[in-house]
C-alpha cells in the first residue's frame, strides 16, 4: 500500500496563475501545468538562493523530494518557454504557512 503524500509547506499563493506567449490566441494554445509547490521550489532555489537542504527544510520535505519537485518545475517552465506553450500554475499537495 502506497504511503499518503505529505503536504508541502508554501509561503504564499501565487498572485499570477497563467502565462502565455504573446500573439497566440488562447484557443490555439497547448498548455502545461506547474504545481504551486513547484513554483515554491523555484522561488526558494532561484529567487531566495537557498541550497536544496535549506529549501527542503522550509517546505517540510526531504532533500530528495525537493530535488525531484525542483527538477519537474524546471522542466515544465523550460518546456513552456522553448515550445511556446501556456503555463498554468495550480494544484498540488500543499499547505500555506505564515512566515515572518
Amino acid at each position: 500500500m502506497a504511503r499518503p503524500p505529505k503536504c508541502r509547506l508554501v509561503g504564499r499563493e501565487p498572485s499570477v496563475t497563467y502565462f502565455k506567449p504573446r500573439g497566440v490566441p488562447l484557443r490555439d494554445l497547448e498548455e502545461v501545468t506547474l504545481t504551486v509547490e513547484g513554483l515554491e521550489a523555484l522561488r526558494l532555489s532561484e529567487i531566495e538562493g537557498l541550497d536544496q537542504d535549506s529549501a527542503a527544510e522550509r517546505m517540510g520535505i526531504s532533500r530528495q523530494t525537493f530535488g525531484r519537485i525542483l527538477g519537474d518545475a524546471r522542466r515544465t517552465v523550460a518546456r513552456a518557454v522553448v515550445e511556446g506553450l501556456g503555463l498554468r500554475i495550480e494544484g498540488g499537495n500543499y499547505k500555506l504557512v505564515n512566515r515572518p
